[in-house]
């Protein structure tokens, strides 16, 4: 079996400027194939793959143009991952899974430089540090967590807000009382913008984004952004170079400083919804059911897009799934359009005029329920569904 870990790493100084060069050149290859490729369409109406791509680089593009030779000061198989993200990109769009490849700018796009284990002494785990290929040995900021002896396949390094991170992939061996036959009732979860989610069995989970630890970060961020529009603004104004190249410096600490509070609100997200993960997986359920939500609709709605971002629901569900799978708990997805809010849980009566406003299920049967409660026993109780 693998798993991820993502830790955070303290390189040296020399560690620091390879990691910087490596993930710049990783930008700029992504950049350039992504660029070639519209060239090379627009003249003659073809398309080059990742792998015809990295040949004409390796043994046309660079040989014949010295500048670019920096390219090679970096692991070639960064660079190679880098081409072969592209060639993903292209390949969803061709699909229309997505739209087409969009360019990645300096400090804004999260790049990534990947590593392979192509010897024995690479990526070798101790306790408190990690030798990665090229960089060697590095110190680990956070320990005890990893199964020690395990054995890491790959890893990628990433930076973001001027902290920098390693996510290796591991091989671990499952346990024999890793997955446990569960022994309690279904449960169903309904996702919610009001509540964060509530489940058949009473249980809320409520939105962490109305939290005043939230909100307070969510003021200081919008603080923090007018402020570095006002500096771009008046770099704009300036017409001393001296002044000029101050002010670029103080942008670049205002840069910091946004991208460290956008940094703390996804941790707090993240770890809320890691934590209804595993309360949700400790209960034991014998299976578990979401709805099938339409997210990317719902972003689609300028007046629900921040908030459906803000809640993470295709994390929620990506983990759930995961870990669900771990300890052999059946995950089950109910389609969009089963009307779970509008069913009776009790005499299962169908009222169409419910609104989204009413926020209690009254039927004629006599039941009074909470709208979301009502939803989540439809979905435990609901006969037609995929599993994940």
């Amino acid at each position: 079996m693998k798993r991820a870990y993502k830790i955070e790493i303290k390189p040296t100084v020399e560690q620091k400027v390879k990691i910087h060069q490596t993930i710049g050149v990783c930008r700029f290859i992504y950049n350039f194939y992504i660029a070639h490729n519209k060239e090379v369409y627009e003249a003659e109406k073809l398309f080059i793959s990742g792998m015809g791509f990295s040949k004409w680089l390796n043994n046309e593009f660079v040989p014949n143009n010295p500048n670019y030779s920096w390219i090679k000061d970096v692991s070639s198989k960064a660079v190679k991952q880098a081409i072969m993200n592209g060639d993903k990109a292209f390949t969803k769009f061709f699909k229309g899974e997505a739209g087409f490849p969009k360019f990645k700018k300096k400090n804004k796009q999260l790049v990534k430089a990947y590593f392979p284990k192509n010897n024995k002494t690479d990526w070798t785990l101790d306790r408190h540090r990690v030798k990665i290929p090229t960089l060697g040995w590095v110190r680990l900021k956070e320990f005890g967590y990893i199964p020690t002896g395990s054995k890491v396949t790959s890893g990628t390094l990433s930076k973001r807000a001027n902290r920098y991170y390693v996510s290796i992939l591991v091989e671990e061996y499952a346990k024999a009382d890793d997955k446990k036959q569960p022994y309690t009732e279904g449960i169903g979860v309904d996702l919610g913008l009001k509540d964060f989610a509530v489940y058949s069995n009473g249980a809320v989970k409520k939105n962490i984004n109305k939290t005043s630890r939230v909100r307070k970060l969510e003021k200081k961020l919008t603080r923090e952004q007018r402020r570095l529009s006002r500096k771009y603004e008046s770099l704009k104004k300036l017409q001393k170079i001296e002044k000029g190249e101050a002010t670029r410096r103080n942008i670049q600490k205002q840069i910091t400083k946004v991208q460290k509070l956008h940094q703390s609100l996804n941790n707090i997200r993240t770890d809320y919804i890691n934590k209804a993960v595993s309360e949700l997986i400790k209960q034991k359920p014998s299976f578990m059911t979401i709805e099938d939500l339409n997210v990317s609709g719902l972003m689609k709605n300028r007046h629900l897009a921040k908030a459906v971002q803000q809640q993470k629901f295709y994390e929620f569900r990506t983990k759930l799934t995961s870990k669900a799978s771990i300890h052999g708990i059946e995950v089950r997805i109910v389609d969009r359009w089963y009307p779970s809010s509008k069913t009776c849980s009790a005499c299962r009566a169908h009222n169409k005029d419910l609104k989204l406003s009413d926020r209690t299920y009254k039927c004629s049967c006599g039941l009074v329920i909470d709208r979301d409660l009502n939803a989540s026993i439809n979905l435990a109780n609901a006969k037609e569904y995929k599993t994940a």
